[in-house]
């Protein structure tokens, strides 16, 4: 144990640790991650910790490693009740730089543990406007990139996103809503796309509808719980593959209904494609996006070009393995190029800029996780399409082995320095 922690109080510390592990977890740290980076503080710190972190609660045991074999017998539980946490790389970033600060002795622990505190100050009003606004840009490039849409198209999903975006930022502090906001959103984005083809302007119905939700579709969470899955963290990752089964349960159950509801009030939507975008416009899109994902993922300003750049090199990486393997459906190859090649980054930025990999590894994997099949696998299973609904989840599965063996792999070839 470090001389400059021995006369500070076991409690002191274990209140420092809790208040981490809170914070990586509100801040979308995954179970692995939290659980190493936790251990690794409290060893610093002269503190024995067992940690057990899951999407919705952490177990920590402390024992004070200054009393050697004898303070094993002594030992100290916290459980903490926790909501599952959203990404915010600002915010954990700062909580990383804290904690080195703290155990390299800069910061006092009690002027560590309040700033730590400090950072649970909610969103400004400015903040939760670029959030929704990064919700339309989200929705319009995917409708470039992946959709090939019109230009109509592209507008209805922006502002399809736009409404979406303004519903989550509202739920955020309205636990009812919260419970219920992706079925409202599935159904309002479905409302809106349905009434406009009818009386406005024909639209690619299921393209729009499906830009416009797919911040809300669960990809990460999907690959984040395979991830888990396969690194024996069984609990947290079946947990986690539960909550994002029911997100898309939710999702399709809001299409569903509102679909029904236009069909009994006799609204006839107009499924119609029309001329699609030029090909030029793909790289201003994923420029878009890039932008997109790091206002959404609240990323510093400091770490936005390392954002663009994770985003842009995973998004062409992944095109051009999909390119190169023509044989392989849904070009899984590509999506495992992709993720080695963003594991390896991640872990090299970390390494070198003393920030977390999750600055590059979280939004650039964005545009690479499976939600959108997901999403489509369901919907085809409640419109009672069996052989389409299984063919797509088995792409699914494909697409999420295929990613998670490219982080992976990634890890191995570049090793990671750092805990997040």
């Amino acid at each position: 144990m470090s001389g400059q922690f021995a006369t500070i109080s076991l409690n002191t510390r274990i209140a420092f640790l809790v208040e981490l592990a809170s914070r990586l977890h509100k801040y979308g740290t995954s179970s692995p991650r939290l659980e190493m980076a936790v251990s690794g503080s409290a060893q610093r710190l002269g503190v024995g910790a067992e940690v057990w972190s899951s999407p919705t609660a952490i177990i920590i045991s402390f024992t004070d490693l200054a009393h050697g074999e004898y303070g094993r017998l002594a030992q100290t539980t916290q459980v903490i009740r926790l909501t599952q946490g959203d990404v915010n790389l600002d915010k954990l970033c700062r909580a990383d730089e804290i904690a080195d600060r703290v155990i390299a002795g800069e910061l006092d622990l009690r002027e560590g543990f309040r700033l730590l505190r400090e950072l649970e100050l909610p969103d400004t009003r400015a903040q939760q406007a670029a959030v929704i606004g990064s919700y339309g840009l989200s929705a319009a490039a995917i409708a470039a990139l992946f959709l090939h849409s019109s230009w109509v198209d592209l507008l209805v999903a922006a502002v399809v996103g736009l409404i979406i975006g303004t519903i989550t930022i509202l739920s955020a502090t309205r636990p009812r809503l919260a419970v219920a906001s992706d079925a409202i959103c599935a159904m309002v984005a479905t409302l809106v796309v349905i009434i406009f083809s009818a009386f406005v302007v024909p639209l690619a119905i299921k393209s729009v509808i499906l830009a416009g939700l797919i911040v809300l579709v669960p990809g990460m969470s999907l690959t984040t719980a395979v991830r888990e899955i396969s690194s024996q963290h069984l609990v947290s990752g079946m947990a986690r593959m539960g909550g994002a089964m029911a997100t898309l349960l939710k999702l399709t159950f809001g299409t569903v209904a509102a679909t029904q509801i236009c069909a009994v009030l006799g609204i006839q939507p107009r499924d119609f494609a029309l001329p699609e975008l030029p090909k030029w416009v793909d790289y201003p899109a994923l420029l878009v996006a890039a932008i997109a994902f790091a206002i959404l993922f609240r990323a510093a300003k400091r770490d936005w070009p390392a954002v663009i750049v994770a985003v842009i090199v995973g998004y062409l990486v992944t095109r051009l393995g999909g390119e190169i393997s023509v044989n392989l459906p849904g070009a899984p190859f590509g999506v495992f190029l992709g993720g080695l090649l963003l594991s390896a980054m991640a872990n090299i930025y970390a390494r070198y800029a003393h920030r977390p990999g999750a600055v590059i590894r979280e939004p650039g994997i964005l545009l690479l996780v499976p939600g959108s099949v997901g999403f489509r696998s369901v919907s085809y299973l409640l419109a009672h399409d069996v052989t389409l609904g299984f063919d797509t989840t088995v792409l699914l599965v494909t697409l999420l082995i295929a990613l998670v063996g490219g982080l992976m792999f990634g890890e191995l070839l570049v090793a990671p320095r750092r805990s997040l």
